[in-house]
């Protein structure tokens, strides 16, 4: 496995509308919790972009951030993620995210590394045994 401590992603990408905790069943119109969650999982995803082998990918398994102030609609995040360290087994990365005025998520993201055929199955043998 090559060695990933230091590897870095950055995503950016402004609230729409289809982003607001008014989704959610809240009713403030700002940035949800659940959707910064899901972008700082691409950031980690970009991070490690080609570095695994082709037949492993990385799957979210833990979170540990904070979401620090609101974000309206309109505004452009900038999401950067960065490897703290690495086995063979998982990744965990430093994630961050500002807006252009605050500094809005801080904590840090754990994703398995897996063989993609072997998870693909699993799911499949969980659909079936759902289906019989």
């Amino acid at each position: 496995m090559p060695n990933l401590i230091g590897k870095s992603g950055v995503l950016v990408h402004t609230v729409m509308p289809t982003d607001l905790a008014t989704q959610w069943k809240n009713q403030l119109p700002v940035l949800a919790t659940p959707i910064l969650l899901w972008l700082a999982e691409l950031a980690t995803i970009k991070a490690v972009e080609g570095a695994l082998a082709p037949d492993s990918m990385t799957v979210g398994i833990g979170h540990h951030n904070r979401h620090l102030a609101p974000t309206p609609v309109g505004f452009t995040l900038r999401i950067h993620a960065t490897v703290v360290s690495a086995t063979a087994k998982q990744i965990v990365f430093d994630v961050e995210a500002t807006d252009g005025t605050d500094r809005i998520l801080e904590g840090t993201h754990t994703r398995a590394i897996v063989d993609r055929n072997s998870f693909e199955t699993r799911i499949n043998h969980k659909i079936a045994g759902r289906q019989a």
